[in-house]
């Protein structure tokens, strides 16, 4: 089976995924194999286009979403986590925790512009502020920190240093407040947008782990992505106001607005919990869509309403291969597939 036409559509009943989920929904699945090297992290989806930019460690893969067709790739971001998108300038931008440093290119072209030197290390989370106009960037420095650049000319703009080396997603209120995931600290941390000042620090718990990151911003609750339960807080507060359970293993968070969705994806349970949104203070988990082991980062198209994950399938380690060393990372086998979902309901 050729990479192009390897289509898996499947369809995938809440009610029966998990009979006490209420008010069913049907979520349909389609996969795949996009071909292409290197691992992943971190895809980003470009509202209305149907592109989506998928993180491969040395590059990134530009995917249509409707059909897995490959449309471009933007090489030399060395070990790059994450991309952001900022259609006022035409600009994307990549975080390459390789060299320490940002890629900006042209959204059009796919060309690189400049590359802006990162001295503090660590990159890994980017999102785009549209109330500053600024790529905040977070950062596993030591200490952590997030960064903010201009989105039209790339240069830094300010800096604040975090009270965790982990931080992960950040989300924006439109309003000039951020709001930064702190992994190991288990906090989300509010930050001034445009002077990037710290303000608060709200503990999570029972939340754990804290990765992805989204915000509602007409109900001004926050969704924390957390392994095996995620929390809702109010963005005034801090208060938690739900709970809502999901699997283990995420590594980010996806939000539909206009359909009031929130997509949990679970890379050690290989599913993505959804969730509706009744009402500012009540959730409904509505389905929990299988896709893979492995799959634990995800972005939404809030205008073709698609959720897209990505992850390698890694085949069996060569024969003679030495065991790893103690605390260090199990190696993984050759990459044999290079699986690109695409979610609808």
């Amino acid at each position: 089976m050729t990479r192009q036409t390897l289509t898996a559509a499947l369809l995938f009943v809440a009610a029966i995924a998990a009979p006490s989920i209420g008010n069913a929904q049907t979520f349909k699945v389609e996969k795949w194999d996009i071909g292409g090297a290197g691992g992943t992290d971190y895809l980003v989806a470009e509202p209305g286009t149907g592109r989506v930019f998928v993180s491969r460690g040395t590059h990134v893969m530009v995917i249509d979403g409707a059909t897995g067709k490959v449309l471009g790739d933007i090489p030399d971001t060395p070990r790059m986590h994450g991309i952001g998108l900022a259609p006022k300038w035409n600009h994307g931008f990549t975080t390459n925790a390789g060299d320490s440093s940002v890629t900006m290119f042209d959204l059009t072209t796919l060309a690189a512009i400049k590359k802006t030197p990162i001295k503090v290390g660590g990159l890994d989370g980017i999102m785009y502020d549209d109330y500053s106009d600024h790529i905040i960037l977070t950062n596993h420095s030591r200490p952590g920190t997030a960064v903010a650049l201009d989105a039209n000319t790339g240069e830094i703009v300010g800096t604040a240093v975090l009270e965790d080396n982990a931080p992960e997603g950040a989300a924006s209120d439109g309003k000039g407040k951020l709001f930064v995931n702190n992994e190991s600290k288990n906090t989300i941390q509010v930050l001034d947008a445009k002077t990037m000042k710290v303000l608060a620090s709200w503990p999570v718990a029972p939340c754990e782990g804290p990765t992805g990151i989204a915000l509602d911003r007409p109900t001004n609750r926050i969704f924390s992505g957390c392994g095996n339960k995620s929390v809702v807080l109010d963005a005034t507060s801090g208060k938690i106001v739900a709970t809502i359970t999901n699997g283990d293993g995420v590594d980010a968070l996806g939000w539909d607005d206009s359909e009031k969705l929130i997509y949990i994806p679970a890379g050690d349970a290989g599913n993505v919990t959804v969730v509706r949104q009744d009402a500012p203070n009540k959730y409904t988990v509505v389905a929990n869509v299988p896709t893979m082991k492995g799959a634990k980062t995800i972005a939404v198209d809030p205008v073709r309403h698609v959720a897209y994950l990505f992850q390698p399938e890694f085949g069996p380690l060569p024969a003679g291969t030495p065991a790893p060393a103690p605390g260090t990372r199990a190696p993984r086998g050759p990459i044999v597939a290079a699986w690109f979902f695409a979610i609808t309901h």
